[in-house]
């Protein structure tokens, strides 16, 4: 069922998702529908970033991650890796100021160390500079690869338990989790995909284990505040039984 433009604030009340995960897609079809070079595309997706961002802060989520780049990005055209580069760079630039006055609090997990020099640079002074916001924090996910970042938190862990720091007899899931670029971060509550596409993309893979998965067709540069809040909308329809029946759930709700 479509869902028609709404006054979504009223709904925003209750049961909110801490932390929302997006992974943005359909920026080069977007442009190529245009007429125009799939640059276009990103460039424009920027604006549904802010439009995502300021949702998120007015609903209340306290964490917010876009996969922005990751690790078989590498693999696409040098230019468009360069204009994204760039873009990346320009965008955080601009936005610090505006990121402080929100209380926005910016983060970045992935292999961030093959990010070019200066791009690496900017990030850092911007994930500095807004350190001690607090309102919500934007995590971007740049080189990222969930593989990959499973397969160093076992390296890692390997390290450890032959330093005698740990005993494999204390590896359990809690323990993993800090062995994971996301170690401060709660697992997402909710991951969007825009574009119509069905899949992860190598995304998150251990934090979405109960994740709520929400798919749309719009492409990412036409998805704006109004679509975020149909997420959240959908999200909050849901029931969310991590492994227990819909009767434990209601006894155990009685019992608070």
């Amino acid at each position: 069922m479509q869902l028609e433009p709404v006054d979504y604030k009223s709904l925003l009340n209750a049961n909110i998702p801490v932390h929302v995960a997006i992974i943005m897609d359909g920026n080069g079809r977007w442009a190529k529908k245009k007429g125009e070079h799939r640059v276009f595309g990103h460039m424009n997706g920027v604006e549904s970033v802010r439009a995502s961002l300021t949702a998120a802060t007015e609903a209340g989520v306290k964490y917010l991650t876009l996969y922005a780049f990751s690790s078989e990005n590498w693999n696409r055209p040098k230019e468009e890796v360069e204009a994204l580069m760039d873009l990346l760079v320009r965008t955080i630039v601009s936005e610090i100021d505006e990121l402080n006055k929100n209380g926005v609090r910016l983060n970045a997990i992935g292999n961030l160390k093959s990010l070019p020099i200066d791009c690496r640079n900017v990030l850092m002074e911007a994930i500095d500079a807004t350190k001690k916001n607090t309102r919500i924090t934007l995590n971007l996910a740049l080189s990222y690869s969930s593989k990959d970042e499973l397969t160093l938190a076992v390296k890692k862990m390997v390290e450890d338990v032959i330093l005698g720091k740990i005993d494999k007899n204390d590896i359990t899931d809690t323990l993993i989790n800090q062995y994971l670029f996301t170690r401060d971060i709660p697992d997402p509550d909710l991951l969007i995909r825009t574009s119509g596409e069905h899949r992860i993309s190598n995304f998150l893979l251990w934090q979405i284990a109960y994740s709520e998965l929400y798919f749309t067709d719009v492409l990412w540069p036409d998805f704006n505040k109004n679509e975020f809040f149909k997420a959240i909308y959908s999200y909050q329809q849901r029931e969310r039984r991590f492994g227990k029946t819909s009767e434990q759930l209601t006894e155990q709700d009685n019992e608070h």
